[in-house]
C-alpha cells in the first residue's frame, strides 16, 4: 500500500467506498452475534481497552467530541469511533483527532474484507457496512492502543455494532426521540429500551431526566443490569448568557457546584449535551485519579463538532437535524439566533435550505418549521444518492406543508446542493440570513462543495490578472 502513487492509492479508496456502499446499510435481523463472531476471528481487539459507549438519538456526536476532547485536556490519548461521517468516511475513525490515513484505511478495509469473503463451510456471514467499518476500527484502535476509546452507536444501542463489545468504562444516553421507527418502535418508551441495551452491571451510566417516558424505561433497565445511575436534570443547569459569542451556562451535578461553563455554540440544546459530556468525564478522571475542573471546562472550550448550527460563513447557519426531535431543537436554536441578529443588526430576508432522505419524518418536520414562522424564504434542495427524495416530491411536500395562510412565506425550486449553495449563499445579500436542516448528508455535501466554492472565488482576481 505505502509504494502507491496518490493517484493509484485514490482509486483504491474509490473502490474501497464502492465496496463498502454496496452492502446493506441495516438489517432488521440482528447480526450482532456474528459480529461477536468476527471479534473472536480476530482475537478480540477490543480487551483492554477503555471504552466509553454513547447512544441515544440526537446529540450523540456533540457528546462524543466533547468527551474526547476533555480525556485529551487531561493528557490522555483518544481514540473516537462515529456515524456517520459528513464527507470523508475516514472521519469515521480518529485518534487524537486526526482521522485514520488513506494508508491505514486500505489496510484495515483489506484485512476485515479478506475474511468476510472468505469461502468454506466455517465462512461467518459477511459484515454489513456500519459492522465493517467498525471492525476496521476496532483493529486500528488495538495497534494503536488509545488511552480511551470513544464509540458511538450507529442504530439503536441493543443490537448496534458497537454493542458487541462487553467491558465498558462508562455508558452515556443522549435525549430519546422519534426516529427509524421500522427499527427501533414507535413510541419514545420502545426506542429508550433499545438504547438502554448498552447499559452493563457495574459500569456508570449517565442519563436524562427527560422525556420522562424515555427516562423511566433507561432508569429500570439500568436497575435490572445494575448499572450505577447518574442522572441529569434540566434544573442542573442555568444559562447566565447567550448572545453571538456563545453561551455561558452554571453546572451542578454530582461532582460540581455552580460549575461555569463557555460553549461556542449558540444552539440551547448543546448545554444539555454538555452536561452529560462533562458529567461523563467526571466519573473517568475521578477514577483515573486526574480529576480537575479547570481541565474539563478547557477541553469543553476546544471541543470541535461541525455540522451542528455551526456558522460556516457569516450569517449562514447549517445543522445536521434530521428527526423530528432535532428539527424541533433546531428551530429553538434558530430562532435565537434571528432575534439576536435583529437586535445587532438590520436583517433582510431568513432562508432555509431543506433537504431529508426518503426513510425520514419529513412531512412533520415540515410541519413544525412552518408553524415556526421563522423564515421568510424554503428552498427544496435535493441531494444526491439513492436515498435522497427527489427534486419533484422534495418540492411538493414543502409546498404541501407549508402554512397556506402565510403568503409572505417563498418557495423555491433547486437542481442540486451545488445550485443551492451558489444562489443561497455564496450570492446572498449581506443582510440576509441562511440556514440549512434536514439531513446530515445535505450538510456534509454543502461543508465540501462550500470549500470549494470558496477557492474558486479567492482565485478569480488572481486568475483576472
Amino acid at each position: 500500500m505505502n509504494g502507491m502513487s496518490t493517484g493509484e492509492r485514490r482509486q483504491k479508496m474509490e473502490e474501497a467506498v464502492e465496496y463498502l456502499d454496496s452492502t446493506p446499510l441495516f438489517a432488521k435481523k440482528s447480526s450482532l452475534e456474528n459480529v461477536r463472531k468476527y471479534l473472536e476471528l480476530f482475537g478480540h481487539p477490543e480487551r483492554g481497552m477503555k471504552i466509553i459507549h454513547v447512544a441515544g438519538t440526537n446529540g450523540k456526536g456533540s457528546v462524543c467530541a466533547r468527551i474526547a476532547s476533555c480525556l485529551r485536556e487531561a493528557g490522555f490519548s483518544v481514540g473516537l469511533f462515529i456515524s456517520p461521517h459528513l464527507a470523508v468516511i475516514r472521519e469515521r475513525m480518529s485518534i487524537n483527532g486526526e482521522m485514520i490515513s488513506e494508508e491505514e484505511f486500505l489496510y484495515y478495509f483489506e484485512i476485515v474484507k479478506k475474511e468476510c469473503i472468505k469461502g468454506g463451510p466455517d465462512a461467518l456471514p459477511h459484515l454489513l457496512y456500519f459492522e465493517m467499518l467498525f471492525m476496521m476500527a476496532m483493529l486500528w484502535f488495538r495497534d494503536k492502543k488509545p488511552d480511551y476509546l470513544v464509540l458511538e452507536t450507529g442504530l439503536g444501542g441493543r443490537l448496534d455494532a458497537t454493542n458487541s463489545i462487553e467491558d465498558k468504562a462508562v455508558t452515556v444516553i443522549t435525549r430519546i426521540g422519534i426516529d427509524h421507527t421500522a427499527y427501533l418502535g414507535d413510541t419514545i418508551a420502545e426506542i429508550a429500551a433499545e438504547k438502554a441495551g448498552i447499559l452493563r452491571k457495574g459500569c456508570p451510566a449517565v442519563f436524562l431526566t427527560e422525556p420522562e417516558e424515555a427516562w423511566e424505561v433507561i432508569r429500570e433497565k439500568a436497575g435490572q443490569a445494575g448499572a450505577p445511575v447518574f442522572e441529569l436534570s434540566p434544573k442542573m443547569w442555568k444559562v447566565n448568557k447567550a448572545d453571538e459569542n456563545g453561551i455561558d451556562f452554571s453546572l451542578d451535578n454530582r461532582y460540581d457546584k455552580n460549575l461555569r461553563i463557555t460553549i461556542a455554540d449558540r444552539a440551547p440544546y448543546q448545554c444539555e449535551n454538555t452536561a452529560l459530556a462533562v458529567t461523563a468525564c467526571g466519573i473517568l478522571l475521578r477514577e483515573a485519579g486526574k480529576y480537575d475542573p479547570d481541565l474539563i471546562v478547557r477541553g469543553i472550550e476546544k471541543t470541535s463538532w461541525p455540522g451542528r448550527m455551526e456558522e460556516i460563513l457569516p450569517r449562514v447557519w447549517i445543522d445536521g437535524a434530521h428527526n423530528p426531535d432535532g428539527i424541533r431543537a433546531f428551530l429553538e436554536s434558530a430562532g435565537m439566533i434571528i432575534r439576536t441578529e435583529r437586535e445587532r443588526a438590520e436583517t433582510g430576508r431568513v432562508f432555509l435550505l431543506f433537504s431529508c432522505v426518503k426513510d425520514k419524518s419529513y412531512r412533520e418536520e415540515l410541519k413544525m418549521i412552518s408553524l415556526s414562522g421563522l423564515f421568510t424564504d424554503i428552498a427544496a434542495v435535493p441531494m444526491g444518492g439513492s436515498r435522497a427524495l427527489d427534486a419533484e416530491t422534495l418540492r411538493a411536500c414543502v409546498e404541501e406543508n407549508m402554512n397556506r395562510d402565510s403568503e409572505r412565506v417563498t418557495i423555491h425550486e433547486t437542481a442540486s446542493v451545488k445550485e443551492a449553495a451558489e444562489t443561497f449563499i455564496m450570492r446572498r445579500d449581506s443582510k440576509d440570513l441562511v440556514f440549512a436542516a434536514g439531513s446530515l448528508y445535505l450538510i456534509g455535501e454543502l461543508r465540501s462543495l462550500l470549500a470549494g466554492l470558496r477557492s474558486e472565488a479567492a482565485a478569480e482576481p488572481n486568475a483576472e490578472g
